[in-house]
Parts: C-alpha cells; sequence; structure tokens
C-alpha cells in the first residue's frame, strides 16, 4: 500500500503536469481565436506572399512576406555563426580539453544562457552596431549584420552544451576501434564520433533554429526596424517578433491590426512547433537505436 507521502508526491507531480498542459492550450486558444478571424478578411495566400505592410494605412495592406524574409535572415545568420563556434566549442570540450578546463569552460559557456535577452540587445545597439558601422562605413550598424552575430552568440550555449553531452555519449569503444585502425586523433573526431553523435548534434541546431527565430528583444533593438527584403546583410530588416513587440501597443483590442499580430504569432507558432516536432522525432530516432 502506498504511503502518504508517496500519494501526496504523485497528486503534486499530477497537478503540475496538469497545470502546465491547461497552460499551453489556453496560449493556443487564445492565438488562435484572435488570430483566426484576420484571414476571413485578408485571404492566407495574400498574407503569406504581399510584400507590403502597412497596417496603418487609410486602407491597410498585410502582406506578411518581408517579415517572413527578416525572419530568416536573421535567423540564417545567426546558425552561420553559432553553429560552428557552439559545434568546436563542444567538439573541444569533449574530446581535447582536460578535465580541468573541461570543468571550467562547460558552465563558463553554459552561463551565456543565462545572460537577458535585454542586455544582449544593449551591447549589440551600444558596441557592436558603432564598431559594424565604422569599420564597413555603413549609415547605420542596426542591421541584418549585427543582429545574426547577436543572435548566434545567445545560441551558442545550446549548440555547444547540447553537442556537447552527445559527443560525450558516444561510447568509448568507437575512438579506440577508430585509433587502432591507425587513424589520428583528429580523423577519428570527425570520422567516428561525429557521424555517431550526429542526431544529437542535429537536434541542437533545430533548436538553436528554434530559439533564434523566436528571439524577440534583439531583433528589435539590433535588426534596424525596417519592413523590407534585405538585399544585403547591411540592410536593415524587420523580423516578425519584433513586429508584434513594436505594434501591438498600437492596436485597439479587437480591430484588424491587432488580429494580424495574433495571425503572426500563429505563424511563428506553427515554426517552432514544427522545429520542436522533428527535434523530438531526432532524438526519438536516436534514443531507439
Amino acid at each position: 500500500m502506498k504511503s502518504y507521502k508517496e500519494r501526496l508526491f504523485q497528486a503534486i507531480t499530477y497537478t503540475a503536469s496538469l497545470f502546465t498542459l491547461v497552460v499551453l492550450l489556453g496560449i493556443i486558444y487564445s492565438l488562435f481565436n484572435e488570430g483566426l478571424p484576420f484571414f476571413k478578411v485578408v485571404p492566407i495566400r495574400e498574407f503569406l506572399f504581399s510584400g507590403a505592410w502597412y497596417p496603418t494605412h487609410e486602407i491597410p495592406v498585410f502582406g506578411a512576406k518581408t517579415l517572413i524574409a527578416g525572419s530568416l535572415f536573421v535567423t540564417i545568420g545567426a546558425l552561420l555563426i553559432g553553429v560552428p563556434l557552439g559545434l568546436g566549442s563542444a567538439i573541444y570540450i569533449s574530446e581535447i580539453a582536460g578535465t580541468r578546463l573541461k570543468e571550467t569552460a562547460k558552465p563558463v559557456i553554459e552561463l551565456l544562457a543565462g545572460i537577458p535577452s535585454v542586455v544582449y540587445g544593449l551591447f549589440g545597439m551600444a558596441f557592436l552596431a558603432p564598431m559594424v558601422r565604422q569599420w564597413f562605413h555603413l549609415d547605420t550598424g542596426l542591421n541584418v549584420f549585427s543582429a545574426s552575430i547577436i543572435l548566434g552568440v545567445m545560441i551558442i550555449p545550446i549548440i555547444a552544451s547540447m553537442s556537447e553531452d552527445a559527443l560525450s555519449n558516444v561510447p568509448k569503444s568507437v575512438r579506440e576501434a577508430s585509433l587502432a585502425l591507425g587513424a589520428t586523433k583528429i580523423e577519428s573526431i570527425f570520422r567516428a564520433v561525429i557521424p555517431a553523435a550526429k542526431s544529437g548534434i542535429i537536434g541542437s541546431v533545430l533548436l538553436g533554429f528554434g530559439r533564434a527565430v523566436g528571439e524577440t528583444m534583439v531583433v528589435l533593438m539590433v535588426a534596424g526596424g525596417s519592413a523590407q527584403i534585405p538585399k544585403s546583410i547591411f540592410a536593415s530588416t524587420r523580423p516578425m517578433t519584433s513586429t508584434i513587440a513594436a505594434e501591438m501597443g498600437e492596436t485597439v483590442i479587437g480591430d484588424l491590426h491587432y488580429q494580424s499580430l495574433f495571425a503572426l504569432a500563429i505563424l511563428l507558432f506553427a515554426l517552432t512547433f514544427v522545429t520542436n516536432l522533428i527535434t523530438e522525432l531526432v532524438f526519438l530516432k536516436r534514443s531507439s537505436r
């Protein structure tokens, strides 16, 4: 027979799980309840593929293509920076660093994840953007390039930590077998260890993508705020997240502009949901081996 403490513990954990599920369903309901009526007025095809976003004009236009492009540009730029640095850090910590250095380096990298995003944004505005403007002789340093650098640094802890865990979980016998066959340490890392840990590495990259595409403060402060498809990495842009944050305070609850921001939120939710689903499938495939 279960003791009183066991029943109490089960009740608490059940309540916590149920509360989490209720909150998730509430978020989904609020998003779709406010956002779906928008598509009765603006066709989803026009919303996704029109390039003009003028919600406050006399005849408002709600084309999210420029906002979607802005999100993808800064996210891809962040991955180009964050993946090599994060994966390189993971390889060094897992395969090369000594025990003492490993115990120091990993917590320091993970410490980056605890820095508030607004602090990253302030750093980008006060330090990185003026430096980029001066180095490349630009009118402004608030652009895709600056935002990508900051976002890339922000996702390093996710990629580095998860990739290091995946590399560390590779059996020692894989390394020993590779070395016994005459491979050097570097060859063993890239031809044996990394392929064995590829599922975990891919999962970390997907989570980094989800973190970058959903970030708000950094892109609001550093990306420039121009609703346009960037023609270069030094052009300003305005991702979906910063649009929602910047315009929500200017809307009237229930009007078309208000609903359009919830429609953007639905699009972001769908994008992050698909990313997380792919990540779960990758890890499920890894754990079934």
